[in-house]
C-alpha cells in the first residue's frame, strides 16, 4: 500500500492549536504580500524616478559648477586641476572633464534671409561627453567653416521667444543645418578673423554652443591669451541620483541642477521607504514560521507517544519526517500564489489608476517579483521539513 499522509493523520494531534496555526499562517501571507508589494514598488520607483537625460553606454553626465553666494562673489569660481583630479579620484565617478570656454569676443550675424546680430560664447569638451557627434564635427586650421553643436533647448528658446519677437523665421531640428551663420571672432586688439558657421547636429545633454575642441584651443591661443580655467565641469557616473555623489557634492559646495538634486533626493527618501517595509515584511515572515515551529512542537510532542509507535513499526524518521512535512506543502503554495495574485492585482492597480497608465509602468509584475516569491516558497518548505526533521529526531 501506498503509505501518505492521510494514513498516518490519525497518530497525529493536528487538529489542537488551530488559532496558533491561523495566526502563523496570517502571519506568513502578509509578510510575504509586504515583500512583494514593496519589491514591486521598489522596481516601479526606479522606472519613474530614472534620469530622464540620454545615457551612453549605461552613464550619466551632468554639469557642475561652484556655487556663488553673497559673500565670495569677488571670489574665482573656476575649477583648478587639482579640483578636477578629486574629482576623478572618487569612486562614484567614472570620469571628469572640464568644458572650456572662449577667451576672446565672438559676435554671430546672420544672412540677408536672417538679419540678425548677437553676442555669443563658444564651449569646448572632450568629444567622449558628447552625446551627438556627427562625422562633420571636426575642424583643421585654415578651415574657414566652424561646425557647431547646439542645445536643444537653445533651439527651442530660439523659435518660442528670439525669432517671433524679430521676426525672424522659425527652423526645425533638420532644417537649422542648412543655416549658415557668420562668426566674427575678436582678437585683444580688436582685429576680427571671419568665419563662417553652421549646426552640424544638437545635444539633448549640453546646454551650450559646442565646437571642436582643436578649434577653441587654437583660437584662444590666437586671439586670446589661452584657455582660461573651466567654470564647468562635466561628470561621467553611473548614477547621477546617488546618495554617495549628492552628498560629495554638497561637502564641496559645487551646483547642480536643482531639480536633478531634488529629484534624486526624493527617489532616496521613496527608496528608503520601500525598503523599510521590505524589512518589516521579512521580519513579518520570520515570525510567522517561528510561530509555526511553535505550532508543530506542540503537534509533536502531543502526538509523541503515536509516533513513536510508528517508528517501532518500521517506519524511518527519514519517511516520517518527508511526510509530515508534505501536509503542510499546499498551504504553503496557496499563501505564496495568493501573494502573487495580490501583488499583479496591486501593480495594476498603481498602473492603471494610481499613474494613470504611466507607459513606463508595466501593468505586470516584474520578473524579478516571481523570482523572489519562488525562493520563499523554496525556503519556506525546506525551513518546515527541517524543522519537522529535527522535532521527530528528537523522539
Amino acid at each position: 500500500m501506498n503509505l501518505s499522509y492521510k494514513h498516518i493523520a490519525p497518530f497525529l494531534s493536528a487538529k489542537q492549536n488551530r488559532l496558533q496555526r491561523w495566526f502563523s499562517y496570517f502571519g506568513l501571507g502578509t509578510g510575504v504580500l509586504l515583500l512583494l508589494c514593496s519589491l514591486q514598488m521598489y522596481i516601479n520607483i526606479s522606472q519613474l524616478l530614472k534620469d530622464r537625460n540620454p545615457k551612453k553606454d549605461g552613464y550619466d553626465y551632468i554639469s557642475v559648477t561652484k556655487i556663488i553666494t553673497n559673500e565670495n562673489m569677488g571670489s574665482n569660481h573656476s575649477f583648478s586641476k587639482t579640483d578636477i583630479d578629486e574629482i576623478k579620484a572618487q569612486p562614484f565617478i567614472a570620469d571628469a572633464m572640464p568644458l572650456l570656454a572662449n577667451n576672446f569676443l565672438v559676435k554671430a550675424t546672420g544672412s540677408s534671409s536672417l538679419p540678425f546680430t548677437t553676442d555669443l560664447f563658444l564651449e569646448s569638451i572632450d568629444n567622449s561627453f558628447i552625446d551627438t557627434i556627427p562625422p562633420g564635427f571636426t575642424w583643421q586650421e585654415g578651415q574657414d567653416v566652424i561646425p557647431i553643436i547646439m542645445s536643444s533647448d537653445y533651439l527651442e528658446l530660439y523659435n518660442t521667444v528670439f525669432a517671433p519677437s524679430k521676426d525672424l523665421p522659425q527652423f526645425s531640428s533638420e532644417s537649422i543645418s542648412a543655416v549658415m551663420v557668420q562668426l566674427e571672432c575678436y582678437s585683444a586688439s580688436g582685429v576680427p578673423v571671419i568665419f563662417k558657421a553652421h549646426v552640424v547636429a544638437l545635444s539633448d545633454r549640453i546646454n551650450s554652443v559646442l565646437v571642436p575642441q582643436n578649434f577653441l584651443d587654437w583660437a584662444n591661443k590666437k586671439l586670446g591669451s589661452g584657455n582660461i580655467p573651466p567654470s564647468r565641469v562635466f561628470l561621467k557616473t553611473t548614477d547621477a541620483n546617488s546618495a554617495e555623489l549628492l552628498n560629495f557634492l554638497q561637502q564641496k559646495q559645487y551646483n547642480i541642477n536643482k531639480d536633478k538634486a531634488k529629484f534624486g533626493r526624493v527617489k532616496q527618501v521613496l527608496q528608503a521607504i520601500v525598503s523599510g517595509i521590505s524589512a518589516f515584511g521579512v521580519l513579518v515572515i520570520l515570525l510567522a514560521m517561528m510561530l509555526f515551529s511553535f505550532y508543530l512542537q506542540l503537534v509533536i510532542e502531543r502526538s509523541k507517544d503515536n509516533l513513536q509507535l510508528l517508528l517501532t513499526l518500521g517506519y524511518s524518521p527519514a519517511w516520517l519526517s518527508k511526510t509530515v512535512a508534505k501536509r503542510w506543502v499546499p498551504v504553503y503554495i496557496v499563501i505564496v500564489l495568493a501573494g502573487l495574485l495580490m501583488t499583479m492585482l496591486f501593480q495594476y492597480y498603481f498602473r492603471t489608476v494610481a499613474m494613470n497608465g504611466r507607459e513606463e509602468l508595466s501593468p505586470f509584475i516584474h520578473w524579478t517579483v516571481v523570482a523572489v516569491a519562488l525562493l520563499l516558497l523554496f525556503l519556506s518548505v525546506l525551513i518546515n521539513y527541517r524543522m519537522v526533521s529535527r522535532l521527530l529526531h528528537k523522539l
